[in-house]
């Protein structure tokens, strides 16, 4: 098994209320010097055996496809390579 990982994140300039209200509520808990949050994604993908140029030109379609929204989100692909426990 291949194990990667895709990280979703906000492209620059997007509004993101819920690292707004994140940022708000440290700074009520004392963490002042917390300029801004932004909120994003993980996501764990397990693949069957394949090599690591076709997986990772998978992974890109099903994230440009489905895993993220690349009108406002932007991703990255990182292959971990381990066996599934």
């Amino acid at each position: 098994m291949l194990k990667a990982n895709v990280y979703v994140t906000l492209k620059p300039g997007v509004l993101d209320p819920q690292g707004e209200a994140v940022q708000k509520s440290l700074h009520v808990l004392g963490y002042e010097a917390v300029e801004e949050v932004r909120i994003g994604k993980f996501i764990e993908v397990w693949m069957q055996d394949t090599d690591q140029e076709t997986a990772t030109a998978q992974l890109r379609e099903m994230s440009d496809k489905l895993l993220a929204n690349p009108v406002i989100e932007d991703f990255r692909v990182e292959l971990a390579g381990a066996e599934r426990p």
